[in-house]
């Protein structure tokens, strides 16, 4: 690997760093619901969590601003760093593939390892891979990376819709075959593998009162149980999940997060009035839409198959607008020099994400599955959010007081020992 080494602190670009503090901790805001109670409760706020209007009110607050939001902008980053790495690569004389796809693949096995083993919910899998494939892409035009972004884009909710139809078609199917249950007919081998497809589907998107009841039951024990349990659906969230979905809306934001960083918008380079007028063309666009697209799906009950039809492309288009908003004001912020003691602090956070974001992993599962405090279920939105408040406090302040002893957070390190197949100094000085 010749000169290649991790980037020095003096390397570091502080807009990027605030940048990617403010996204790791917004991420923990969203999926606190998936951490504290059955996963359909994530995308179906009547189906647990408090039904009086200030816990729908926290739903609505955090889907609108929240939702699929600091994914976007984390995935922007993840892009903006690809080509931070290729241009000092390029810089050095040293090639950038060999060390690059080595970290990569490390960061699969990590997200791999804590998928199965901590919370379903992972993205480090799927980022992992979709960095490996937009790697060929890098050296592109910032046009030509916009261009294939947005054709890119429009696929995911297209394969989504043809999903639906096929869900209706067999949810018709299925409404026969459980006829001839109820007679006491016997079913032939395509009538069951029907009946057991629809089963696996079902537990997505219209899961019985009994499969709830069978999450809320194995979360609330043993921890060997939860992994047993959670495997098939992180299997599937990490191979379905990743092909139908994050290909074309993950990757298409890398590949715009690239060209963004090519042409200085996340680096902070552009001047305030440039900063201001995307602050006010993100939100002005994206707000309006993603709106009309949660009231829309109060209207229609949170319906499963709608959601997958239709309902969710609102805030699948609205989330990238209000994702752009939130990146132009925290830019806004670190041009003006506007609370630099806070803005260093989420720089600090920004440092440490990996750690930052493992840790929401290991503090949440223990404070709501039963090998911890067995909250899982019990704790209503509102009141979800005190722990949130209370996590993102501990490490806006715990972070900057480990960044003055060592120079990584403690999965930044290992990550980046084993990327470079050498144990990298810890304690600064080092």
């Amino acid at each position: 690997m010749g000169g290649a080494r991790p980037v020095s602190a003096g390397e570091r670009i502080g807009a990027i760093d605030t940048l990617r503090g403010v996204a790791v901790l917004g991420i923990l805001v969203m999926n606190i619901y998936a951490f504290a109670m059955p996963f359909i409760a994530y995308m179906n706020p009547l189906a647990m969590g408090g039904l009086e209007w200030y816990n729908l009110g926290t739903w609505f607050v955090t889907h609108v601003f929240f939702d699929q939001k600091f994914l976007t902008i984390f995935a922007l980053l993840f892009g903006a760093g690809l080509v931070i790495m290729w241009e000092r690569a390029n810089a050095r004389g040293t090639p950038l593939g060999p060390i690059y796809f080595r970290r990569q693949l490390w960061l699969l096995v990590i997200g791999a390892v804590h998928g199965y083993l901590l919370w379903f919910g992972d993205i480090l899998f799927s980022y992992a891979v979709m960095g490996m494939l937009v790697y060929f892409l890098r050296s592109l035009r910032p046009n030509t990376l916009i261009f294939i972004a947005c054709c890119m884009l429009p696929i995911g909710p297209l394969v989504s819709f043809g999903g639906a139809l096929y869900v209706e078609e067999l949810q018709g199917e299925i409404a026969e075959i459980d006829a001839l249950i109820e007679v006491g007919r016997e079913l032939d081998e395509e009538q069951t593998a029907k009946k057991e497809e629809w089963d696996s589907i079902a537990s997505f998107v219209a899961p019985s009162e009994e499969d709830v009841q069978e999450e809320l039951s194995t979360y609330r024990n043993g921890y060997l149980g939860i992994v047993a349990y959670r495997a098939p659906l992180v299997a599937t969230m990490q191979s379905q999940n990743t092909i139908f979905f994050m290909l074309w809306r993950v990757a298409a934001l890398m590949l715009i997060g690239m060209a963004f960083m090519k042409l200085g918008i996340l680096s902070g380079k552009r001047d305030a009035h440039w900063y201001r007028r995307m602050m006010i063309t993100g939100y002005g666009l994206g707000l309006p839409v993603v709106i009309a697209g949660s009231l829309n799906l109060y209207a229609h009950e949170f319906d499963g198959i709608y959601m997958m039809r239709i309902g969710l492309l609102p805030n699948y288009v609205g989330s990238v607008l209000v994702s752009f908003g939130h990146v132009a004001l925290v830019m806004l912020f670190v041009k003006a020099g506007r609370w630099p003691s806070l803005m260093a602090r989420f720089a600090a956070v920004g440092r440490m994400a990996l750690t930052n974001y493992l840790l929401h992993s290991v503090v949440m599962t223990t404070i709501f599955y039963g090998y911890g405090l067995g909250l899982f279920g019990e704790v209503p939105r509102l009141k979800q959010m005190a722990f949130v408040v209370a996590l993102l406090a501990v490490q806006l302040w715990l972070c900057p007081i480990w960044l003055r002893v060592f120079r990584f957070g403690p999965a930044e390190w290992l990550w980046r020992s084993l990327s470079y197949a050498r144990v990298q100094p810890m304690r600064r000085g080092a």
